[in-house]
């Protein structure tokens, strides 16, 4: 199934935002994500939430009550949404896996987390949200290719081989960014 990925990957770029807890992830995949459908991107993201008990049904819901009655897969369609949920176990899955359920009728996809399948796969570009110096040695050593580092860190403490992004003034930066390199795709 590895191949699916990186198939895919030679025609839609795979864009990772990872890091530790609280290192500013999400708001560099909202940067991201206003940024390029704003530039006519259709953008899938893929959110890995390792909390073992987490469901995105809330208990007594109709949807719910679908599962718990033993549906394999319920879907919600409201005017604005359609929710597809499945009751599968997700331990076996990889990442090409995951990447089949993003569809073909987008352009480019972002990951948040999932750090230790991606820390290595060359086709997906990596941007590093850090909180201190440690963090950056650390993901400079662990992750590959490093697009750009971005985070709760003074711009002086990125060494100067990496180009770092500070989201709270430089937004627009991330943006073009990524979006050079998806155009370069």
């Amino acid at each position: 199934m590895r191949k699916y990925l990186e198939m895919y990957a030679l025609y839609k770029p795979v864009i990772a935002v990872v890091g530790s807890r609280n290192s500013g992830k999400t708001m560099a995949v909202e940067v991201l994500v206003h940024g390029l459908s704003s530039r006519g991107y259709r953008v899938a993201t893929v959110k890995h939430i390792p909390k073992p008990n987490f469901t995105i049904d809330s208990e007594g819901t109709d949807t719910w009550r679908h599962a718990k009655a033993g549906a394999s897969i319920v879907i919600g369609v409201s005017p604005n949404e359609l929710a597809v949920i499945k009751r599968v176990d997700t331990r076996g899955f990889d990442l090409d896996y995951i990447m089949t359920e993003c569809g073909e009728d987008i352009d480019v996809v972002i990951l948040e987390g999932f750090k230790k399948i991606v820390r290595r796969v060359p086709y997906v570009l990596k941007i590093v949200a850090v909180k201190n110096h440690d963090e950056i040695q650390e993901a400079s050593k662990a992750f590959s290719p490093i697009l750009a580092y971005t985070g709760l860190v003074s711009a002086k403490e990125v060494p100067q081989s990496f180009d770092y992004i500070n989201l709270l003034e430089e937004k627009e930066k991330l943006v073009n960014l990524v979006y050079e390199k998806v155009e370069d795709m």
